[in-house]
């Protein structure tokens, strides 16, 4: 049985929704009361049915609007997309990643067939059935990188292994939480990282560094990292903040549940073949208060840690403007019972 794609909108109208089934399959990120900034990283492999790890690349309800919501950002701002001259072959590898991925968890929407180089890609969703010569940029519409990510869900981070760092290369941003691929284009990974408050103090970037380029091709990893928008809005960077960043002053006690939203990413990390860079895909999910709210366990763990959240992280995560009164709001679905160990739901 196939995936039931929404009509939905990431903006203006906001019609973007989670099904009842989708919010229980929704990555709650804390899996304790209490949040820190941490490596939090694990082996990327195959998880519970129904989760969002029951496919190593996810594909849900959200996928067609997705894709036309990122149409959209690259049509208003091509730089979303960059991709350095030395990093071609790095984007046949993501493409073949992604291809093999999404045929094998979604054979229902995707196939994939290979004879030698010549290739047949047919995504059924977005009507797509392309054949092209497997290394031969002419024969696509648009680089490797670039026509993949124009059917992959999440941010798409590509990046180039040498003189013991990793440097953002190539990339997909359309979809990204307050920050900038062309400005952060070329930049190695302590660079980029910059702007993060505690963790650089406590050597989590050190010690996530190490671990990343020891990744080993096939053994992929994940950490999830999370953040709160208002409003369903995929395209929440910098270049557009005059029209995402007023949101924050629009909260009230009245519709918190309906405009604030928990917007988790699932961070995977994998080596890739020819190229031996690094791919991270950065996929995003959104939930609503009113959604997040209707499991109990939930709504109590979600309170405890947005009311004491470290001043300078809520900070870095633009919450202060709105913080009390989404805690106040929450504050009356936690009646101070003990929350269940782990991530799911009860």
């Amino acid at each position: 049985m196939g995936i039931t794609f929404r009509n939905e909108t990431f903006r203006n109208d906001f019609t973007f929704r989670n099904s009842p089934e989708h919010i229980r399959r929704f990555p709650f990120p804390f899996h304790e009361d209490s949040y820190m900034y941490a490596v939090n990283i694990e082996p990327h492999v195959v998880g519970p049915k129904g989760s969002v790890l029951e496919n190593l690349i996810d594909v849900d309800e959200h996928y067609v609007a997705e894709m036309q919501d990122r149409a959209l950002v690259l049509a208003e701002d091509p730089l979303r997309c960059q991709s350095l001259p030395h990093m071609t072959l790095a984007g046949w590898d993501l493409l073949e990643l992604l291809m093999e991925q999404q045929a094998l968890g979604y054979p229902e929407h995707f196939t994939l067939t290979r004879d030698g180089d010549r290739w047949r890609w047919i995504n059924r969703p977005l009507g797509i059935d392309d054949s092209f010569t497997f290394g031969d940029v002419s024969t696509l519409p648009y680089g490797p990188m670039e026509y993949i990510t124009r059917q992959s869900q999440g941010d798409f981070c590509i990046l180039d292994q040498r003189d013991g760092n990793l440097w953002m290369d190539a990339g997909m941003v359309t979809t990204q939480a307050d920050w900038s691929l062309d400005f952060d284009i070329g930049m190695n990974f302590f660079e980029w990282h910059a702007p993060v408050p505690l963790a650089h103090e406590k050597g989590i970037f050190v010690r996530a560094l190490k671990f990343l380029t020891n990744i080993q091709q096939g053994k992929p990893a994940r950490r999830l990292n999370w953040t709160m928008t208002i409003n369903p809005r995929l395209d929440t960077s910098p270049e557009n903040y005059h029209k995402w960043g007023p949101d924050r002053t629009t909260v009230t006690p009245e519709n918190v549940g309906d405009k604030v939203h928990l917007r988790v990413e699932l961070q995977s990390f994998w080596r890739l073949p020819r190229s031996n860079g690094i791919v991270f895909p950065i996929r995003c999910y959104l939930i609503k208060m009113d959604e997040l709210v209707t499991q109990p366990k939930w709504a109590r763990r979600l309170h405890r840690v947005i009311r004491d959240l470290p001043e300078e992280l809520a900070n870095y995560k633009g919450l202060t403007r709105y913080r009390a009164t989404l805690v106040e709001w929450l504050s009356k679905l936690d009646d101070g019972s003990p929350t269940s160990p782990g991530f799911g739901p009860d």
